[in-house]
């Protein structure tokens, strides 16, 4: 019996190279068929030596890997799933706020790619309205001199039929329901790892703090109440206003202004 031949990829490795243009070179991409998580394989790449600006995308992820150590599964056709290894100067300190940071390239590669009014919610929810888009995972490694970080990012293009979402879990949300056509899977990943490096380089001069404003203008849930949750329970709530230049959460309380680290954050229950 004739085995089939495998699918082609998703990604056009030598299409995406001419699209990256001058950027091309600060990049070096694997496009894989499958794998159990980017984030777990460039992890791995990382620890052997691999340089900066390594990439991975995958067409399925079989354990991929959301923040707190939720699953994000990826399958083919129905998202766009990759990991970037990045390297900054200073010790792991100076990468407070990079999670927000690269939510600001996310929503800026959507809006170059026609996909408009995409937010974010603190720390690494990629929002259209109230409902989720995709996710950011930010790991780091660091010595003394310097810090690399692995940053996964998965973004629903058409919405599995069977998704369930989870207990104080967004609604789920794809591109297919926000644009009549969706941007070229190879475009659209190219216009990311542009928007990537230009803020890789605002991070590694000044940090969070040089890119607040951008995020703050993203921010899905600005003056709106909310509860942050640590193990299912409530220990801030108030209304929400943002993010100081650390990368920290801001919630205007009953008793004075919470600066919050860590936390499940959600809207109150009848918050609109």
């Amino acid at each position: 019996m004739t085995e089939e031949p495998p699918s082609p990829l998703l990604i056009d490795h030598a299409r995406l190279i001419g699209l990256l243009g001058p950027d091309a070179g600060r990049f070096s991409v694997d496009v894989l068929a499958e794998c159990a998580s980017t984030n777990s394989f460039l992890l791995e790449r990382a620890a052997a030596g691999a340089p900066s600006g390594s990439v991975v995308v995958a067409d399925r992820q079989t354990a991929g890997r959301g923040s707190r150590g939720r699953s994000w599964l990826a399958t083919p056709d129905a998202s766009l799933t990759f990991s970037v290894l990045w390297h900054f100067p200073g010790g792991i300190e100076r990468l407070s706020g990079l999670s927000l940071a690269v939510g600001v390239a996310v929503v800026e590669a959507l809006a170059a790619c026609g996909v408009p009014d995409v937010q974010l919610k603190w720390p690494n929810d990629i929002l259209y309205g109230d409902c989720k888009l995709g996710g950011i995972l930010v790991e780091v490694q660091s010595d003394p001199e310097s810090a690399q970080a692995v940053i996964g990012i998965g973004l629903n293009l058409r919405r599995p039929p069977d998704f369930v979402a989870g207990p104080q879990a967004l609604a789920p949300v794809a591109l297919e329901d926000i644009v009549p056509q969706l941007p070229e899977r190879d475009a659209l990943l190219a216009a990311l790892l542009h928007a990537l490096a230009g803020v890789f380089d605002a991070f590694a001069d000044g940090g969070f703090a040089v890119l607040r404003s951008r995020w703050q203008t993203y921010h899905a849930w600005q003056e709106r109440p909310v509860n942050m949750l640590r193990d299912g329970k409530v220990e801030v709530e108030g209304a929400c206003l943002g993010a100081d230049e650390d990368g920290a959460l801001l919630v205007r309380t009953a008793t004075g202004l919470e600066r919050c680290l860590s936390g499940d954050l959600t809207l109150r229950p009848g918050a609109c």
